[in-house]
């Protein structure tokens, strides 16, 4: 009897004890683009505590978060739309929404998840809570002509910025009233391949694949239009062939200045954001796909594309130089910061693993096994504009 009775309440406290107690600020995933996985990790402990499967296609997949850090939505190639519960580590819910899609983004309040298509191209908003289809936005720039949607970020107001690279169009649209949205239309130039909103929210960045520059719209003024900057930061040079985009999304400003990747150059492009003009540039190793400042903005940490993709440069702000060279791995896709920014993770695809080091030491701090990593997103991107 006293056998039975011990078992018993062994199993009433583990049956009490739930699954365990996790602050949601302290979590984030990492895509794994080959077999349709995600692994959750502990940012604090730098370790993985789940792993969920049936994601789909996450070739080129993204996440944004609910507002409270809960639940993760992730943006598969494949057009799904997955919602994750980060504390129970499982699926809530998965729709097909499109035959190719590339990103997301959510609303201001967190109510409004918006996904960005390739095929049929347009945007679509969905209600955050149960994934119902709100209403659809074409991508229609011309009779009969669509364009797929690119660098979609949201803004206050419940908008969303993005870009139309058929179509030559930086777009707002309206989602106050999610199930009757307005959409304004500005020309923006040659083939916009990428987009972003500055920290503040008050500027739309489109880079430019078609032409040299990147073009801005004012969000505050958007009535005065879309104007360029940067003409003229590769006027006469010879391009070199172009083996990967670069992502503005992971652009910096840092000491009042901008750094952006300055596609088919080994070149950092240094803006002033006040003038938002070129105030210098800093060679690095490679074609700069991420360029990315530490929280503190003190360091940019730059990738590269293909044959460079195992190499990383850390430029110091203050110095206006590269200061660190290092090659961490193979097939170095993404960077992402612990939220304070006292070490970086790195997903080396091709050595199916994510490494994690030390931002002021550059001492390896540890590794995670993953298959084919590529994105990495950590719960502090909820209380981020843009992210």
């Amino acid at each position: 009897m006293r056998l039975l009775l011990s078992l018993f309440l062994v199993f009433l406290l583990a049956a009490c004890a739930g699954p365990q107690l996790r602050g949601t600020g302290d979590l984030g995933l990492i895509i794994e683009r080959s077999s349709g996985h995600v692994t959750l990790v502990d940012t604090s402990a730098r370790q993985p505590y789940a792993r969920i499967a049936g994601l789909g296609d996450l070739s080129h997949a993204s996440a944004v978060y609910s507002r409270d850090g809960r639940y993760a939505f992730i943006f598969g190639r494949d057009g799904g739309l997955t919602k994750i519960d980060m504390l129970e580590a499982k699926i809530v819910k998965r729709v097909i929404q499109s035959g190719n899609a590339i990103g997301g983004s959510i609303s201001q309040d967190g109510r409004i998840v918006v996904a960005q298509n390739y095929s049929p191209g347009g945007i679509k908003a969905f209600d955050a809570e149960t994934l119902e289809l709100l209403s659809e936005v074409s991508a229609e720039y011309a009779p009969g002509q669509f364009s797929k949607v690119v660098g979609l970020a949201d803004t206050a107001g419940n908008k969303f910025a993005y870009a139309l690279f058929e179509g030559g169009e930086i777009r707002v649209t309206d989602f106050s009233d999610p199930r009757q949205p307005v959409t304004r239309r500005f020309p923006a130039g040659n083939q916009p391949y990428d987009g972003l909103v500055t920290p503040d929210g008050r500027y739309f960045l489109a880079g430019l694949f078609g032409e040299d520059g990147v073009a801005m719209l004012d969000l505050w003024q958007p009535e005065k239009g879309a104007r360029k900057i940067l003409e003229k930061y590769g006027r006469g040079e010879e391009k070199l062939p172009v083996f990967k985009m670069p992502h503005l999304r992971g652009w910096s400003v840092a000491q009042g200045k901008a750094y952006l990747p300055a596609i088919g150059r080994h070149e950092v492009l240094v803006v002033d954001v006040a003038t938002w003009k070129e105030v210098g540039r800093i060679p690095v190793r490679g074609q700069p796909v991420f360029v990315m400042a530490r929280p503190d903005g003190r360091q940019i940490w730059v990738n590269f594309a293909f044959p460079d993709n195992g190499k990383i440069d850390v430029i110091d702000t203050l110095a206006g130089k590269v200061v660190h060279n290092m090659e961490p791995g193979k097939g170095i896709l993404h960077m992402e910061f612990a939220p304070r920014g006292e070490n970086v993770w790195l997903s080396a695809r091709d050595d199916n693993k994510v490494v994690i080091y030390n931002t002021e030491s550059f001492a390896k701090l540890g590794e995670i096994p993953a298959d084919s990593p590529s994105g990495i997103f950590f719960t502090s991107r909820a209380v981020r504009i843009g992210f």
